[in-house]
């Protein structure tokens, strides 16, 4: 069976990162070591990564892309698969090798219906199984007072569907739309309607919201982590949304707004994402948290894409820029998100035995680019510029 070989790279590995080869065998990672790759045989794949990075693929947990994929602005639907296979490419171009899209059940969203969200977990489903460059994944974010959601949430659970399930509560006053009129703004914005729709729309979400069962969403997120699932929290703003996270068993908190929070939230044991934008951009688009200031603080340690899939490796040099270690940056975007969804031991570092998903990294003025793109141990992508390859 063929092999590939990764020659002579900067291997960013768990600890350290050392000029090393890579050989992969049969999907996975045979050996890893300084120096030492074998004459390649006929049928073998050799890339040359002489002065350039090897990380391992970026897994993110994070990332409503393919919702705007599907409607780049508001009515404007596109098909499905043409959707997802072109967006596939781009993201094994920007060192994705997984991916949990992230779907959502509720209000202000880009795909609204829940037969639109139960359509495109389909194909997702249906091109992991057959044809898929990269490792996809479902992320499904369930807002709280989407009340007829409960059942479809319940069953995709039970099926397997879904690999990570969150709980969202966005309503005017809560979380990041606590300043007045973030909320009315966003919605206006994201589902292209007016003052008089929006204030139905706020009056709707109120009255929803008032009959939410919360003994019932406690249900489903002990339903899901019986099941092996990762739940997370979102927006979480004081301590206090902490320990109720926690008490709706979940594990990851997901971009909480100040440092007090953050810091709470890390120490109380959860994972704590935030988005590799903020870090690019050098803060939050709302004011809110600093995700530079959580990671140098010890109080953030995942990086996701959130909707900008190009950031999450540019984030992870950026770190290093501003003076984290390599290793611990990209683990932020690889082997903590696979941790944080029980996945660690499989995917997420460059170790023997793992999964072959790995990326080979170049510098173009100081901006990070894939020069090329391996996952399962083929090679999904390479740029035009690569080093030659035999």
């Amino acid at each position: 069976m063929s092999r590939l070989i990764v020659k002579g790279g900067l291997a960013v590995l768990p600890h350290e990162v050392i000029e090393a080869d890579i050989i992969a065998e049969r999907g996975r990672m045979a050996a890893i070591g300084p120096g030492f790759a074998e004459e390649a045989k006929p049928g073998d794949t050799v890339v040359d990564a002489s002065g350039q990075w090897v990380l391992p693929g970026l897994v993110d947990i994070h990332c409503d892309a393919i919702e705007k994929e599907t409607e780049p602005r508001p009515n404007t639907l596109f098909p499905m698969e043409m959707a997802f296979l072109q967006f596939e490419k781009k993201l094994a171009g920007h060192g994705i090798t997984t991916m949990l899209h992230s779907l959502s059940l509720g209000v202000g969203l880009s795909l609204r219906g829940e037969h639109l969200v139960s359509e495109m977990i389909g194909l997702i489903r249906s091109f992991r199984e057959e044809r898929a460059m990269i490792r996809h994944g479902i992320h499904l974010r369930y807002e709280v007072s989407h009340l007829t959601g409960m059942a479809l949430a319940k069953r995709l659970i039970g099926e397997g569907a879904i690999d990570y399930l969150s709980l969202m509560d966005h309503a005017p006053g809560i979380g990041q739309y606590r300043r007045p009129g973030a909320f009315q703004r966003y919605v206006m914005k994201n589902q292209g309607v007016g003052l008089e729709e929006v204030s139905q729309i706020v009056a709707e979400l109120e009255e929803r919201r008032a009959r939410v069962d919360w003994d019932v969403l406690r249900g489903l997120t002990a339903y899901a982590r019986e099941r092996g699932i990762a739940v997370g929290s979102h927006d979480d703003d004081t301590r206090e949304t902490v320990d109720r996270s926690l008490g709706y068993h979940a594990n990851i908190s997901e971009f909480p707004l100040d440092l007090d929070t953050a810091g709470y939230a890390a120490e109380r044991g959860m994972r704590v994402c935030v988005g590799a934008p903020n870090i690019v951009r050098g803060g939050s688009h709302d004011g809110n948290l600093n995700a530079a200031d959580a990671v140098k603080e010890g109080a953030a340690d995942v990086l996701c894409s959130d909707y900008h899939p190009a950031s999450l490796l540019h984030a992870v040099f950026e770190l290093e820029r501003q003076g984290i270690p390599l290793e611990r940056a990209a683990a932020m975007a690889s082997l903590h998100p696979a941790q944080a969804i029980g996945r660690g031991k499989e995917l997420g570092s460059l170790e023997p035995g793992k999964a072959a998903d790995l990326i080979v990294v170049r510098k173009w003025k100081d901006v990070p680019l894939v020069a090329a793109t391996v996952a399962g141990g083929t090679l999904v992508h390479v740029s035009r510029d690569m080093q030659p390859l035999s």
